[in-house]
């Protein structure tokens, strides 16, 4: 049998079973160590490994980078056996060996990071998704007007939304003509006051008609006031028909024009899953059914929020537009009666009801402060 090639005494330790070094071979090992490291490294800057086995005693050395010297030394690093390396990849130690043979050990476990994402690549795929969406949901609407495609309708939501738009139209023609009436009060008041200026003027310069110019001037200054009073309840009523119109019912239309959107993308989503279930069913086409599936559940549910939105919306503007219209509608009633019938305590009496303030021509509101 070959005798064995000697070792370098720095590549082999003797260790005992338990992988601590014997006591009797730690001096020389020493030594030998520093006689074959380069000047200037330290004992500090090596690794040692060394794992325990009942046969074999064999030991890993590793040289670190030099960092103390401003020359650059060679670094002596010992290439290990096979049978070590192999003890060590049983024992789950992380190693890293590369294509030029050298063995590094790294402390910890070796952890894969994520792909980094491109942000680029992302808002591509956003356009990509969007533009597949619009372009399914065009051909819905195209196929609709057409009369080729089908369309999921709900009867009795429907009828609520064209009874809620028509009734719409209507209020906002209402909204219309009680702006002009106030408009034209508004005009006529401001004549009655210059008239009944004028009378008073005339009253204290003409002595031969001096009551009658009076009495004129008393009337339309008080047709003035009475017409500022039915002016402020034409007003009020006014501003909550245009709060229930442009805000109430349009923030419901907006809900219902967000349920008509998902409509259509059900059934955008709903005739493409059917395409394709009317195909063969092979290894190609199953994922795509299975994905389209899965798009038709996720609109469906869409869908059906948004129907439920619409219903609970609708039932609450009903409740809420028949209790401020028969609040509206009685002070519009007592405010035009009373001005038209002359009498201005009834007419006072009802902004009292509705809680209306007038403002005082030339008098600015008051301040939070005052109103304090």
């Amino acid at each position: 049998m070959a005798q064995e090639s000697p070792k370098n005494s720095a590549a082999e330790i003797s260790v005992t079973t338990n992988g601590q070094l014997e006591d009797s071979h730690e001096h020389n090992f020493n030594r030998d160590l520093k006689h074959s490291l380069p000047v200037g490294l330290g004992l500090s800057e090596t690794k040692i490994t060394s794992h325990g086995s009942d046969n074999t005693k064999e030991g890993v050395i590793e040289a670190g980078p030099f960092q103390g010297s401003s020359a650059s030394p060679k670094s002596s690093v010992i290439s290990p056996s096979s049978a070590a390396a192999s003890r060590l990849a049983g024992q789950g130690c992380d190693l890293i060996i590369p294509t030029g043979g050298r063995m590094h050990q790294k402390s910890g476990p070796v952890v894969l990071a994520d792909e980094v994402k491109n942000p680029a690549m992302e808002k591509l795929e956003l356009v990509r998704k969007w533009s597949l969406n619009t372009y399914k949901c065009t051909r819905q609407i195209i196929s609709e007007r057409l009369g080729r495609g089908s369309r999921t309708v709900d009867l009795e939501l429907e009828a609520q939304i064209e009874i809620l738009r028509d009734n719409k139209k209507k209020y906002e023609n209402i909204l219309k003509l009680a702006q002009t009436l106030s408009t034209q009060l508004y005009q006529m008041v401001h004549t009655q006051r210059q008239l009944g200026d004028a009378f008073a003027d005339l009253s204290l310069k003409s002595l031969e008609l001096h009551e009658e110019f009076g009495y004129n001037a008393d009337t339309q200054k008080l047709l003035a006031k009475n017409g500022e009073t039915l002016l402020g309840a034409i007003n009020f009523f006014i501003a909550s028909v245009n709060t229930l119109v442009n805000k109430t019912i349009e923030d419901t239309l907006l809900t219902v024009k967000q349920y008509e959107s998902a409509r259509i993308e059900y059934d955008a989503y709903r005739t493409d899953l059917e395409e394709l279930n009317l195909g063969p069913r092979d290894a190609n086409t199953l994922p795509k059914i299975e994905q389209s599936q899965q798009l038709f559940q996720m609109h469906k549910e869409k869908y059906d929020k948004m129907r439920n939105d619409v219903s609970i919306k609708l039932k609450f503007l009903e409740e809420n537009k028949v209790k401020v219209l028969h609040n509206q509608l009685v002070l519009f009633h007592n405010a035009i009666a009373a001005y038209f019938a002359g009498n201005q305590k009834q007419l006072e009496q009802t902004l009292k009801q509705f809680h209306i303030k007038l403002k005082t021509p030339g008098v600015d509101a008051p301040s939070w402060l005052e109103e304090q």
